[in-house]
């Protein structure tokens, strides 16, 4: 839970900050060692705040428009660490990317640079490597949320 707190704090200066983060890790993209991170593209705002069950399935469509409203898109990697996307494939814009609008609640692999800063973990993930598609089937544990077909 702590993790979580630090995390959502951060959160909000992320947002204030989204502008020159990708400016940011491109200056630091070099330094960085590549890594690849397995796990499932997150909704941050709801995995953080947990407004509402954030993950598979029963998160699928809220993630969709939340990444499209310009939340943050993350990625859960599958040993618990939240990620950050700062960029997605080469474009520096990783809110509203229709490349990451279409992976939300994925299980992917992705292939990139991971910094460290705060408390806080970014991925700028130049590369899909994977793409398992939705594995984490959680509707009949928690239904859709919100307003699912």
């Amino acid at each position: 839970m702590k993790q979580r707190n630090l995390f959502a704090a951060l959160l909000a200066a992320t947002l204030c900050a989204a502008p020159l983060s990708g400016a940011y890790a491109d200056k630091r993209h070099a330094a960085a060692d590549t890594v690849k991170v397995t796990g499932e593209i997150i909704d941050s705002w709801c995995y953080l705040t947990e407004i509402m069950y954030p993950l598979g399935t029963a998160h699928h469509q809220c993630a969709v428009w939340c990444a499209a409203g310009g939340i943050p898109v993350g990625i859960l990697s599958d040993d618990g660490t939240p990620y950050i996307l700062l960029s997605f494939q080469g474009n520096g814009q990783s809110v509203a990317d229709p490349a990451l609008l279409d992976l939300q609640t994925h299980h992917v692999v992705l292939e990139g640079k991971a910094f460290e800063r705060d408390g806080m973990h970014y991925l700028v993930a130049d590369r899909l490597v994977e793409d398992h598609g939705i594995v984490n089937m959680t509707d009949e544990d928690y239904g859709i949320q919100p307003f699912g077909e």
